[in-house]
């Protein structure tokens, strides 16, 4: 699929109430999503108690055990820096601000994914190499 069709593609989930596109052409898969959050500021009168919070919003959630690490986008998820090395971390961790926890590849991207504040890690999730999909928890930082 070429780049001119996919930005076609992104343009029209943006304008639209469409949440999520999944278009496949020749053996290649593309994942279109808009969040809940800005599907709520592109139509105001659907704002209220039950529209779900942005990812921005729920990087910042804090749960029972701690600060909740969530994906920002799809793809597969690396808990080691390459194949064979240790992971970035483990349970009961100390973590400090801007450390290294994953790596989510989405279409030969490799996304950092760093810990918003220093502390110790209470969660981690037991998925190495595999999908992840947006919002899913990853970790929790106490």
């Amino acid at each position: 699929m070429d780049l001119p069709k996919i930005k076609t593609l992104i343009d029209f989930v943006g304008k639209s109430p469409v949440s999520s596109l999944f278009v496949t052409e020749d053996g290649v898969t593309v994942r279109i999503f808009k969040t809940v959050g800005d599907v709520a500021k592109a139509t105001p009168e659907r704002q209220n108690e039950d529209v779900q919070p942005s990812i921005a919003q729920m990087l910042e959630e804090r749960t029972v055990r701690g600060r909740a690490i969530r994906a920002p986008v799809f793809g597969i998820l690396h808990r080691a820096p390459a194949p064979g090395e240790g992971p970035f971390v483990e349970h009961d961790d100390t973590v400090e601000e801007g450390q290294t926890l994953f790596i989510i590849e989405a279409m030969k991207v490799f996304n950092k994914i760093a810990a918003p504040c220093a502390g110790r890690v209470t969660y981690l999730t037991a998925t190495d190499g595999g999908e992840v999909d947006v919002d899913e928890l990853l970790a929790e930082i106490a």
